[in-house]
């Protein structure tokens, strides 16, 4: 709060200029010394009385000598100390002058607008950039109610949101936030802010300052900033739901297609091989064709593994934890992984249980390529109201550091966290070099129930 500590800073120099002057009050001493001349003038004014009589002594002249030669002393003492007192009410003058006009320059320079009203919430100071900001003039600001800057619908509200202020005893706040504020420009028109309230007593009386900004185009900006994420993700689900789809047209076509051309190709050469046998063909046409068979067994294997593995038939026909199941169950024959199913039969709508099931095969194949584990535990099940899968390895684990720069960036986690956000979930990972990596998606279970089991 630049005003409030320029304030707090004039306040306190005031009250050291204050305690300088006490200093400068007479001190007992003095005072003895001055009533001493005044009781030495009288008595000296009685005997220069009796001096008239015939009797004049010479003690009375002495005394008179005396007593004036105390006084000449007194007035000079208190002219120096006149002197004294006028020089430093002077500097303090001028120091206090420097101070106003340094807090002035500053709340004029300031890049937020300043307002600072009274007891009864009048203005009492309105620097340039409220007046720019507002649209009104300081001549015409000072003396009028903040409520004039303020929508009408927000007034009562505030007014009493800087009484409760004054009688915290809290030095400086800060305003909205628990709803959003709004100022009224001179032109009518109502524009966002942001700011903060700080109060001090001047003279007994609360003096309260507020520090505002317009917020309208950091508004604007979040606005759109909010469009555009909203949009990528829109684009993003678009993009997952289109590649799910081309993944099981293709498995299906995989399937339907190119398997039955492939076994149909695989009953010819049978029968050629048959009639090579027949015919007295000589040994190495049908070894030939044997061999021709067997690459088609193969082709017919790895044709069902693609199709598989772009969309496991397993998925659509008995659910989600089969499907988990079968993909353990793979990746443990084709890497020798021990690999530890846990999981919960439970009934969800198809887009959630392809997005978890997506989920566990990233994982996976993150464990495949890069943790150099042995062992994979695999748990999923209902927790309350919430979903949670689990999947915990015994690799190097991570550092968690970031990769070098110029390096690929791996992109599993990240489509995770975006499949988990479909989901209304959130992931949340634990690792540390040597000890594993342990991956957690929890999301809501109203989130993906089917219109069944919701009934």
């Amino acid at each position: 709060m630049k005003q409030e500590g320029q304030t707090g800073h004039s306040g306190h120099s005031a009250a050291a200029g204050r305690g300088r002057l006490l200093q400068l009050h007479s001190t007992p001493a003095e005072l003895l010394a001055g009533g001493l001349a005044v009781v030495l003038l009288f008595v000296s004014a009685a005997w220069l009385a009796s001096v008239a009589i015939p009797r004049v002594r010479g003690a009375a002249i002495l005394l008179l000598a005396i007593a004036s030669l105390v006084a000449v002393l007194a007035l000079t003492f208190y002219w120096f100390r006149l002197r004294m007192l006028r020089a430093t009410v002077t500097d303090y003058l001028a120091y206090l002058e420097k101070s106003e006009a340094r807090l002035a320059g500053i709340i004029r320079s300031s890049m937020e607008a300043i307002i600072s009203v009274d007891d009864a919430q009048r203005i009492v100071l309105f620097n340039p950039m409220a007046e720019t900001l507002f649209g009104c003039p300081a001549s015409h600001a000072i003396g009028r109610p903040l409520a004039d800057f303020i929508p009408e619908r927000f007034r009562s509200a505030h007014e009493a949101h800087v009484r409760r202020f004054g009688v915290t005893g809290v030095s400086e706040r800060q305003m909205g936030r628990q709803r959003a504020l709004f100022a009224l420009h001179a032109d009518g028109r109502e524009f966002p802010i942001e700011a903060s309230i700080s109060q001090i007593e001047d003279s007994g009386a609360k003096l309260y300052t507020v520090m505002l900004r317009d917020t309208t185009e950091r508004m604007r900006a979040d606005a759109a900033l909010r469009r555009s994420q909203e949009e990528l993700q829109h684009l993003s689900d678009s993009i997952l739901a289109a590649r799910e789809e081309e993944r099981r047209r293709i498995a299906r076509e995989l399937h339907d297609d190119l398997g039955q051309r492939l076994s149909a190709l695989k009953m010819d050469i049978s029968l050629l091989a048959a009639d090579l046998q027949a015919a007295g063909t000589p040994g190495t046409l049908t070894a030939q064709t044997a061999a021709m068979q067997r690459v088609i067994d193969e082709t017919i294997a790895a044709v069902r593994q693609i199709s598989a593995d772009l969309r496991p038939p397993l998925l659509d026909e008995l659910g989600l934890v089969p499907a988990i199941e079968w993909i353990a169950k793979n990746v443990r024959q084709r890497f020798g992984l021990i690999i530890q199913v846990r999981a919960e039969e439970v009934t969800m709508d198809e887009h959630s249980a392809i997005s978890v099931f997506r989920i566990v095969q990233e994982a996976l194949n993150n464990v495949v390529r890069h943790a150099d584990a042995t062992r994979v535990d695999i748990h999923f099940g209902r927790q309350d109201d919430m979903f949670e899968l689990s999947i915990q390895d015994n690799g190097r684990g991570w550092s968690g550091a970031p990769p070098a720069e110029g390096a690929r960036r791996p992109l599993g986690l990240l489509g995770i966290r975006e499949r988990a956000r479909q989901l209304g979930g959130q992931v949340t990972t634990s690792h540390a070099l040597d000890t594993g990596f342990r991956l957690t998606v929890c999301f809501p279970v109203n989130q993906v129930l089917t219109e069944e089991s919701r009934s």
